[in-house]
């Protein structure tokens, strides 16, 4: 080579190396020269906080892909800002630029635009669009750093700390969990007096001043008033968010160890919506449901009445003298009028019959009586106006023993004192004449007689309706078979307590599934094979029909039954119905479009369909379904048949546990028990359950491990064998684990798409689950919290059971060890996908 090539070559290196740093460098700008395009590349803030790419709502991959930004590396993600939330990418591969207008646009292949920012000013080749680690994304004025947009001056659902809740800006809530799409719930400040509003189209939903306890906390407050610099830090967390939810309630959450903890909710419960009885109806809540108490039998009213009862008051200035309703421990609106002059309760009450407009009055005696002198907190409240919002109080607010004005024909009280009784009726001045008194005590006579009457028909009506209901045939109940009657009976009372699971009939299934036809079949479990159903109403179900020769009967199919139908989560698969007919055993649950895990991880096409981010989703699903089941629920389950067969995926992918049949549960805070029957499938079975016949929360924990293993290589532990040296999937794991070459373990297909800590960090959880002492492996909310933190020292895994792959044949138990030290019997479950 000529020494005067030398310097040449020299730069081409330096050229190509910097080239390929700039690409392996997260960026947070974007320039007039440059976009974002649609090909897995994000921006990242400076601080590394948040990220601005394109996504799937909540992994929903039929619905479309926006550009949004979200927390950074924090599981599950989290969108705070939606560009094109009303114009999604279908179909499409889009371009997220600064166009040659200066305006940001997203535009998809065709050069349609799905958002633009709509601005017109100079400039524009000194524009620069950039991601800040408080979460806005500025376009920002090169020669005067001027922001000429920024998406804190038009979000989505959320509301940041940094940005300033004025009268020009709204939050409004997705459509729906995975639809980003503009909902009918908007959160504003109103520009005349301050008050935060919800308002669900154009009808008030909530506003913050409606009774005391709807106020703002001091850290909402503050952070909607961008003032947070003038609080203690202890008053205020900058890793908060405002949340205007698709279901109407406006949501602060706190992040704390990289997990969202609710704070604070309005409204909290029916009673806190924006006048739900009506005005003058007192609102109460009764074993969660919605009561209200009307007064409209005590006062004079108008002709015009509320869809609650409740009818309005009007304020009438009458020769005849006024009383008043006393309402004891209500939570009210706040009074137009404060009158610190009034010096007794005779006092207060006269101001207010003097003024034709006042409504109520309360009067405070301050700590007159207790110390003998007067204070400040002496005084006189007034309502002016129409009483809404008015409820029993629950805590919190703004307690009163409130004085009602009614016209003076009226001299009935109302002492509800927070009882769950309905309001007691009280005679107060003036006094009623005898007449008035029969008339009165008659009309309660007949109101209770009635009232009984009508408590005793409808109980009666609500037991036939729970007995005609347990029968469903398209729609139509039908009799029962007496001994189909009687085994579902036995079936859904335990110890004298029904469980809630709706009985269908045999023709009803055979008529949605098509006599059970090979077309409706969507696979084969352990139970038997299982059936798409399309009942009335295009009502899609999946249903479970009990094989003859799978080794399963009436314990395994109740237990399901009464298992299911006490769990409740995201995680879970939901039982909707079962039928009992002759010899026929079946289970109906939420139909999951996207079957089994094992369908997709394990078949050479489709797994390609799940990138990393979604397997990892699907991890940390799981482990939030298992710590339900061990810690959370009211009972604690344990599964003792958790494999990818029986983790089915909705349609957003969203992961749920399934096939209870052989779950157990453990009394009270027992984590353990043995059985002399051992169930399962091999591979997937803790080897101190599979040899001694001891099963726990942690052989739960080794399944677990083994499906994150599985998940990571897309191989089965079943069907794994290297043939160098015979090593199971967890031996060839383990081996490279010890070998710092873990990252071999993972599937080729997704070394393109994962993060290769997040991948380490998952083997090393994988590991850490599948360790042969029980005591070694970690439990649930151990794993959750290592999965969910992004900055986690993991502790090293000792050796794994089962290194070495063993062949089984079909009736032998696990090994020779297991015949010689365990007289258990074993039923082994055949792994087939679904």
């Amino acid at each position: 080579m000529q020494p005067a090539t030398i310097p040449l070559f020299f730069c081409v290196l330096v050229a190509l190396f910097w080239c390929n740093f700039q690409s392996c460098v997260a960026r947070d700008t974007i320039t007039i020269n440059s976009s974002l395009p649609d090909n897995g590349t994000t921006l990242v803030s400076a601080g590394k906080i948040f990220e601005l790419g394109y996504f799937y709502p909540n992994n929903n991959i039929n619905g479309g892909r926006y550009v949004g930004i979200w927390y950074h590396k924090l599981r599950p993600r989290t969108v705070v800002w939606v560009a094109n939330r009303n114009a999604p990418l279908l179909n499409q591969s889009g371009f997220f630029v600064i166009d040659e207008d200066g305006n940001v646009k997203l535009l998809d292949e065709h050069g349609d635009s799905h958002f633009h920012t709509n601005l017109v000013s100079s400039n524009l080749v000194y524009r620069t669009l950039k991601l800040l680690d408080s979460g806005n994304l500025a376009l920002i004025d090169g020669q005067s750093g001027k922001y000429l947009w920024q998406s804190f001056a038009e979000p989505t659902d959320t509301f940041l700390p940094g940005m300033k809740m004025d009268e020009k800006l709204n939050l409004r809530s997705w459509k729906d969990y995975d639809d980003p799409a503009n909902g009918e719930y908007t959160f504003h400040q109103d520009q005349d007096n301050g008050v935060h509003k919800i308002m669900k189209g154009s009808v008030q939903y909530w506003r913050s001043d409606q009774s005391g306890s709807s106020e703002l906390p001091l850290s909402v407050a503050a952070m909607l008033s961008n003032s947070s610099s003038k609080l203690n830090p202890s008053a205020y967390n900058a890793s908060g968010r405002l949340l205007m939810n698709s279901s109407g309630e406006i949501q602060f959450y706190s992040l704390e160890q990289d997990v969202w903890s609710l704070i604070w909710s309005e409204p909290s419960d029916v009673c806190s919506v924006f006048n739900p009885c009506g005005n003058f109806g007192s609102c109460n809540i009764r074993n969660g449901s919605l009561n209200c108490q009307c007064l409209q039998g005590f006062v004079l009213v108008s002709p015009e009445t509320y869809s609650t009862g409740c009818r309005r008051m009007l304020a009438i200035c009458t020769s005849k003298p006024d009383t008043f309703l006393f309402l004891v421990s209500m939570e009210v609106v706040k009074p137009e009028i404060v009158s610190a002059g009034a010096d007794s309760e005779d006092t207060c009450r006269k101001e207010c019959l003097r003024n034709c407009k006042c409504q109520a009055y309360y009067y405070s005696a301050g700590n007159k009586g207790r110390s003998g002198t007067n204070n400040a907190e002496a005084g006189c409240l007034i309502w002016t106006s129409m009483i809404t919002n008015l409820r029993d109080y629950k805590g919190g607010g703004l307690n009163l023993n409130l004085s009602i004005r009614v016209a003076g024909s009226s001299t009935a009280t109302v002492n509800n004192s927070n009882q769950p009784e309905a309001p007691i009726l009280q005679s107060i001045k003036p006094s009623m004449n005898r007449e008035t008194v029969i008339i009165v005590t008659t009309v309660i006579a007949v109101v209770l007689l009635a009232g009984s009457f009508s408590s005793f028909f409808f109980t009666r009506r609500i037991l036939a309706k729970r007995k005609e209901s347990k029968e469903i045939i398209l729609g139509n109940a039908t009799p029962y078979l007496e001994d189909s009657e009687r085994q579902a009976e036995d079936l859904v009372n335990e110890d004298d307590k029904i469980v809630d699971v709706p009985y269908f009939s045999l023709e009803s299934i055979l008529a949605a599934t098509d006599n059970f036809s090979d077309a409706n079949k969507l696979g084969h479990g352990g139970f038997g094979p299982v059936y798409k159903a399309m009942f009335p109403g295009e009502k899609e179900l999946a249903v479970k029909r009990l094989s003859s020769h799978s080794g399963q009967g009436m314990v395994e199919f109740r237990n399901e039954v009464v298992l299911i139908a006490k769990l409740q989560h995201r995680n879970l698969v939901r039982l909707l119905g079962y039928c009992i007919k002759g010899s026929e055993r079946i289970l109906l649950y939420e139909y999951m479009p996207n079957k089994s895990l094992d369908t997709f991880i394990f078949d050479q096409e489709r797994h390609i369909l799940l990138d990393w981010n979604m397997r990892y989703d699907i991890i940390l699903g799981i482990a939030r379904g298992l710590l339900y089941l061990h810690h959370d629920s009211r009972l604690r389950i344990i599964h003792r048949d958790l494999k990818t067969s029986n983790i089915l995926l909705d349609k957003e992918m969203n992961p749920k546990i399934s096939d209870f049949g052989l779950a157990r549960v453990v009394e009270g805070k027992e984590t353990e028990a043995n059985t002399m029957k051992v169930v399962g499938t091999y591979g997937y079975m803790s080897p101190e359950y599979a040899i001694e016949g001891l099963f726990s929360i942690k052989s739960d924990v080794f399944s677990f491990g083994v499906i994150i293993l599985e998940i990571i290589s897309g191989k089965r532990t079943t069907g794994f064998y290297h043939s160098e040296e015979a090593l199971s999937l967890l031996g060839y794991a383990w081996r490279l684990w010890q070998e710092r070459n873990a990252m071999e373990l993972v599937d080729k297909k997704l070394l393109e798409s994962c993060n290769g800590a997040e991948v380490m960090k998952c083997i090393n959880i994988g590991l850490l689950c599948v360790q042969e002492d029980p005591s070694d492996r970690p439990a649930m909310p151990n794993v959750v919290i290592m999965l969910s933190r992004e900055t986690t020292t993991l502790p090293s895994p000792n050796q794994p059971a089962y290194v070495a792959r063993r062949r089984i044949s079909g009736t032998s138990s696990l090994s020779s060890k297991a015949e010689t030290s365990s007289m258990n019997r074993m039923t082994i479950s055949v792994e087939e996908g679904r």
